[in-house]
């Protein structure tokens, strides 16, 4: 019982956030370009991160990545 709980939260929760992806993407003033850098960044920094213990550098700067708009810079 208690899987079956997990699974249909975690589909539920990747339902939504799929859907709200879909709808920034397509929406008359989103503005994509900015949307999908801000994802590539974020997963750049990611991987910097884990690349981290390897390579010695710790750059992760969570502070100040939001511009007023919500989006990285």
């Amino acid at each position: 019982m208690g899987e079956q709980l997990v699974s249909s939260v975690v589909t539920v929760a990747t339902a939504i956030i799929g859907l709200a992806i879909i709808a920034t993407l397509v929406s008359k003033n989103a503005n994509t370009a900015n949307v999908v850098t801000a994802g590539g960044n974020v997963f750049s920094q990611a991987l910097g991160v884990a690349e981290s213990p390897v390579t010695g550098q710790s750059n992760f700067n969570v502070a100040g990545t939001y511009s007023s708009a919500g989006f990285m810079n």
